[in-house]
């Protein structure tokens, strides 16, 4: 919706399987602290079996694979912004993310310095785990089995995601209801992204 009103997207999720791909500096960290067991026989990561070790609810190894990966993503992100800048003063980017809040890996400092305004999409946690699954099974029908893997898997990752108190900088869009309701929100915090692009430059 935000690019159809003319905003530029950046995805945290494709930039993370960019930077660890094999012959990446990430990729080689990753393969150096969880062990030869994570890359897959074609040489690329064990997405999969890299999770199950991240996410394992008695030894969790999440922040171990966060302090690799955040930083080059952030890096990678502050590039292409830059690179947009240059290209286009007048852009409004938007940084699409699931751990702006909880990293605690930003080299650039608090993830409130490095953004105008956060958009924060909220649905409840049924609705997430339910839209979690059907992602995965991406039109498939699951067994009983691995539906239920799937969703003890997405309420790990729920678990691992830090929450924050709303704050001036943050715009709230409540995404459970119908689509013609988030048209409206989006609408509204459309308007105000421009606002806040247009009171930067002076002319």
């Amino acid at each position: 919706m935000l690019a159809e009103r003319g905003a530029v997207l950046f995805f945290s999720d494709d930039m993370g399987r960019a930077v660890v791909q094999p012959g990446e500096p990430a990729y080689r960290e990753i393969v150096a602290k969880f062990g030869p067991e994570v890359v897959a026989a074609d040489g690329s990561l064990d997405r999969k079996k890299l999770a199950t070790l991240a996410f394992d609810p008695v030894h969790p190894r999440v922040e171990e694979l966060n302090a690799i990966i955040h930083p080059a993503v952030i890096g990678a992100q502050a590039t292409q912004l830059a690179e947009l800048a240059e290209k286009n003063p007048h852009a409004i980017a938007v940084v699409e993310s699931a751990v702006i809040f909880s990293s605690t890996h930003a080299p650039q400092g608090r993830w409130r310095d490095r953004f105008d305004r956060i958009l924060l999409v909220e649905a409840p946690e049924a609705t997430k785990i339910v839209r979690f699954v059907d992602r995965l099974a991406a039109g498939r029908t699951l067994a009983f089995e691995e539906r239920s893997e799937i969703e003890a898997d997405g309420r790990r990752r729920l678990a691992v995601q830090h929450k924050t108190p709303y704050g001036a900088d943050c715009l709230v869009l409540h995404n459970d209801g119908d689509i013609e309701q988030l048209e409206q929100q989006v609408d509204a915090a459309w308007r105000e992204l421009k606002q806040i692009e247009a009171a930067k430059d002076p002319r």
